[in-house]
């Protein structure tokens, strides 16, 4: 489980850097910083599984959740979400340095 938890992270990782490049150059050449919104970001790349996404919640749960939690996060620069997501998924795979025991040298 960890290794999956740890290949999630570097995988997050690296959507987070990619999405951070894309606003670095993009706020290049506009001249001014660029966050481009999670929501933006994976309407142009997949639009059908947005669309899937939100016919899940819409299904499954209330219509508040979509509406003040999802679109919430939905609304933040991609990269930030990403880095988040991939924060957590690596500390749940760290492992824990052992305690040195009473005898440890």
């Amino acid at each position: 489980m960890r290794f999956v938890a740890r290949l999630l992270s570097m995988i997050l990782l690296v959507f987070a850097v990619i999405a951070g490049l894309v606003d670095a150059i993009q706020s290049v050449a506009a001249g001014q910083p660029v966050l481009t919104p999670l929501m933006d970001t994976w309407s142009s790349n997949s639009p059908g599984t947005l669309a899937q996404v939100q016919g899940l919640f819409a299904t499954y749960l209330p219509a508040w959740v979509w509406d003040s939690g999802a679109l919430w996060i939905l609304a933040q620069p991609a990269f930030a979400v990403f880095l988040v997501l991939s924060l957590i998924f690596y500390l749940a795979g760290h492992r824990r340095a052992r305690p040195a025991g009473r005898f440890a040298a």
